[in-house]
């Protein structure tokens, strides 16, 4: 009769390994998991009460302060009255939202009209938004602040990015590079005027500015027979 064997099973190296790092490491490993836990159970407090809150009481004054502006009401557009909120108050007490956001936009342009440079390049610079027509417009317009602040380099600078933000406008893009262009002209600057003017030229023949383009090129051209005078 044979031996009754009784086969040893030789311990798995694996497992072996995962329970010895487990017991060297399972408290780090405990508090880990539960500081995850806490810091998804805060974030969504945080969105659910109060950020989405924020935002749709944000929305709610951009609504009224809007309209104040779209009536040409500026000063209760950036400052609201005793029933509603205006712009600045978006921007104080909602900050991080797509409303303060805007808000810093609509600010800037209110005092970009009063004449308020200062305050016009604090709250363009302080905008962006993915709508690349929209973006370029805040871009034109505080070339338009730095330059009643008598800083053509940086007002050229922002000239310069909204004529190419967006071609599709080819009105607005080639205005704003004819803007960049002038002001280099205006600082003695001539071949780079000349540079900026044949893009317009070239991008947006079919412009205003692209019709009368020639003559200011011509006037600054060393070679002038090679442009024709419009």
């Amino acid at each position: 009769m044979a031996d009754n064997k009784v086969q040893e099973v030789e311990p798995n190296e694996s497992l072996t390994s995962v329970q010895g790092f487990w017991e060297k490491n399972k408290k780090a490993i405990i508090g880990v998991s539960a500081a995850i836990i806490v810091l998804a159970a805060g974030w969504l407090a945080y969105k659910h009460l109060v950020k989405e809150p924020n935002n749709a009481r944000a929305a709610e004054a951009m609504f009224k302060a809007e309209e104040f502006f779209r009536n040409d009401s500026l000063d209760l557009a950036l400052n609201g009255n005793g029933q509603y909120k205006g712009f600045l108050h978006i921007i104080n007490n909602f900050g991080g939202t797509p409303s303060a956001n805007l808000a810093h936009y609509y600010a800037g342009v209110i005092y970009l009209k009063k004449q308020d440079f200062n305050n016009a390049v604090k709250h363009l610079k302080n905008f962006t938004t993915d709508a690349d027509q929209v973006q370029m417009i805040a871009y034109g317009k505080l070339g338009d602040a730095y330059s009643e602040q008598g800083k053509k380099e940086e007002a050229v600078e922002q000239y310069k990015k909204a004529g190419k933000h967006f071609p599709e406008d080819e009105v607005n893009s080639s205005e704003f590079l004819f803007r960049a262009g002038y002001l280099l002209e205006s600082m003695g600057k001539n071949q780079e005027a000349v540079d900026v003017y044949k893009q317009i030229k070239q991008k947006y023949p079919r412009t205003e500015k692209g019709f009368s383009i020639d003559k200011y090129i011509y006037r600054l051209s060393i070679e002038k027979n090679d442009f024709s005078v419009k």
